[in-house]
């Protein structure tokens, strides 16, 4: 018969025990947690189907629209200067008056003009009562020479009387020709005494564009004395309008001339205006990374000013036959874009990669679906390729 085991050994003998039953607890914990991994989140919570929301995968057209903030710009301009200086006597247009192409808007004061005129026509005057003159002492002498000549074939004049005729007989001639070039010049002098006599009828002469413009600015009041090319009035023209804006690289390579666009303001909130992408500048702002873009937009009705804020809306791509989708339906794994397809029963979910496109009021066009069936759009997060789902708002279905 053995002895009874002592107190430290029987210590030792639990200690033991208590050990290899925590080692075995530990193991199965571990062998549990494994399995449920691999199996998924539906299988840690045990399979509970996921409660998911659903919409419709449709087919129909998308639009990538932007919209661009800017200013309106007049189309044209023209400064009315004028071309001599003098005091104004009379301006004819006050601002935001029309204007017709031709239109006399300003009178400068002309009497230093009339003067020079009345000046130039005295001096034409002198200058053709010279050649008169000349011609009929040019007569005179040609009368001499062939004088001369005659009495010279009979012998009675002399071989240097003629030469003294024939002298006087060219210098009168030259002299007929001096008075006419001092003719000729008196001539231009009167001309261009005219032309100045006529600057001071100010007109709008611009060239291209509407015949009617508008005032937009005034610079100078009757009364005052301008110089010459000083502006007295900036018109512009007010149909069609620009609307300027600037676009970043994203953006640039979708615009081209021809483009169509609408435009609105604050000044009309709720109205919108049509318009056409007409120029695209070819080189980018270094300061600002940006490119100019210009459209017309037209403003029959003269409603629209320059200088206005404005918003362009310009659709930059459309796509007829685009399967699309809410955008919160698109998620990512793995680095990769996808959406989960609801199966036919409705009962699980099915993971599918695909390549997004156009983003547009919340929808997305996707490539690598069929249109016709339904993704998850609000769940997604707890969801696995082929977990359970329980449909519990069917965006889909309640769609008119």
């Amino acid at each position: 018969m053995n002895p009874p085991m002592s107190p430290p050994g029987r210590k030792s003998l639990f200690l033991i025990l208590f050990l290899c039953a925590a080692g075995i607890l530990l193991a199965w914990g571990i062998h549990q947690r494994l399995e449920a991994t691999k199996q998924g989140p539906g299988a840690r919570a045990g399979k509970q189907p996921v409660p998911v929301q659903v919409a419709a995968v449709e087919q129909e057209a998308i639009e990538l629209l932007r919209t661009f903030t800017g200013t309106l710009e007049a189309r044209a301009e023209f400064l009315v200067a004028p071309k001599v200086g003098g005091r104004v006597e009379q301006l004819n247009l006050e601002l935001a008056d029309a204007v017709t192409r031709g239109q006399v808007v300003a009178v400068l004061d002309d009497a230093e003009y009339v003067q020079e005129v009345a000046r130039a026509q005295a001096d034409l005057e002198v200058a053709l009562a010279s050649n008169a003159e000349a011609s009929s002492l040019l007569t005179i002498a040609e009368r001499e020479l062939k004088r001369n000549d005659e009495l010279r074939g009979r012998g009675v004049s002399s071989e240097s009387q003629r030469d003294v005729a024939k002298a006087e007989q060219l210098a009168k001639e030259a002299q007929v020709n001096v008075t006419k070039a001092r003719i000729a010049s008196a001539e231009a002098d009167l001309g261009a005494a005219r032309i100045r006599l006529s600057y001071t009828q100010v007109t709008a002469d611009w060239r291209g564009g509407q015949e009617r413009r508008v005032v937009a600015e005034r610079y100078v009041d009757e009364g005052e004395t301008v110089a010459a090319n000083a502006p007295l009035l900036r018109i512009v023209e007010l149909d069609p309008l620009t609307a300027v804006f600037y676009v970043t690289e994203r953006d640039y390579a979708h615009l081209r001339p021809g483009l169509a666009g609408t435009l609105s303001t604050d000044a009309f909130a709720g109205e919108v205006f049509s318009g056409e992408i007409e120029r695209v500048a070819p080189v980018f702002r270094e300061s600002t990374r940006q490119a100019r873009v210009e459209m017309r937009v037209a403003n029959p009705e003269l409603r629209l000013k320059p200088g206005m804020f404005a918003r362009a809306t310009v659709m930059l791509d459309r796509v007829e036959q685009a399967v699309i989708v809410p955008e919160q339906a698109l998620t990512t794994r793995d680095g990769r874009d996808g959406v989960f397809l609801v199966d036919a029963d409705r009962s699980s979910a099915i993971w599918r990669e695909v390549k997004p496109g156009i983003r547009q009021g919340g929808r997305v066009q996707l490539s690598g679906i069929e249109p016709g069936g339904q993704v998850v759009t609000l769940g997604q997060q707890q969801l696995n390729d082929g977990s359970p789902i329980r449909v519990v708002d069917d965006k889909a279905a309640s769609r008119p």
